[in-house]
């Protein structure tokens, strides 16, 4: 299975302007990305896609490989297909499966790479979420954070960024699951799903994976047990930088 990583990402966020460029230990939130995803041994190789030069030349610098897509994507979606048939071209051959890692998880690790391919060994499996268990209420309540509700093969049957499922009748033992953006697609299917008519529940809530859903089609789920936040704001940010302050593996990339 040839395999390449692609880590869509743009200074232009909403929520918080030039996070891909923020500073965790020192370093741009965008190099944790890339240094920790390309550690996986299952990758034929790691990209960022972005349409910002301060994004493309910061990743050159460090030696990594950097692709320049459009700047009217809305959708990580886009600009990671974009990239991969760039990087076909660029390559010569068509890849099997792209693992698109957003560039708001600094905490990835080449663990969980492989963890989201493992499935896709079953050829009925077209793409793949990482999930976690969230540790608190408040992160339950977090409508930054994606919640999944998942079936008993582990397929997703809802994303909502309300706390589902409903903790209305005072059940103690909610699955509090949240969706890591660690998505391989089979790359056909990619094509097909950037193809596909934005849906009604996906506008409602805000998740591009409810797309695959309500048209009828499955999204298969793993869980992960490494930890992992993602950064959406800069108090995100400051919680991140402390958890990492013992991170093992950012040993291995940052210098001392």
């Amino acid at each position: 299975m040839k395999a390449i990583a692609i880590i869509p990402a743009r200074m232009g966020s909403s929520r918080f302007p030039g996070k891909p460029m923020e500073l965790i230990h020192g370093l741009p939130m965008i190099g944790h990305c890339y240094y920790r995803t390309s550690m996986s041994k299952n990758l034929l190789g790691t990209y960022v896609a972005t349409c910002d030069t301060e994004i493309h030349d910061y990743i050159v610098s460090i030696g990594g490989q950097a692709v320049m897509t459009s700047d009217s994507h809305e959708r990580a979606t886009d600009r990671t297909a974009e990239a991969m048939l760039k990087i076909e071209q660029d390559i010569g051959e068509n890849v099997d499966v792209v693992v698109m890692v957003q560039g708001d998880e600094p905490m990835v690790t080449p663990e969980m790479i492989d963890e989201s391919l493992n499935p896709l060994k079953n050829k009925e499996i077209n793409v793949v979420n990482l999930m976690a268990y969230m540790e608190s209420n408040t992160e339950f309540e977090d409508p930054n954070e994606v919640k999944v509700v998942v079936d008993k093969n582990n397929d997703a049957i809802y994303f909502s960024r309300e706390p589902i499922p409903s903790r209305r009748k005072g059940f103690s033992n909610v699955p509090m699951l949240k969706q890591v953006c660690i998505i391989p697609f089979r790359r056909d299917y990619l094509l097909k799903f950037n193809e596909a008519s934005e849906t009604e529940l996906e506008k409602i809530e805000s998740v591009d994976m409810m797309r695959i859903i309500e048209n009828g089609e499955k999204v298969h789920m793993v869980l992960t047990k490494a930890a992992s936040l993602s950064v959406d704001t800069e108090e995100d940010r400051r919680k991140v930088e402390l958890i990492m302050k013992e991170d093992i593996l950012m040993r291995e990339y940052l210098p001392v």
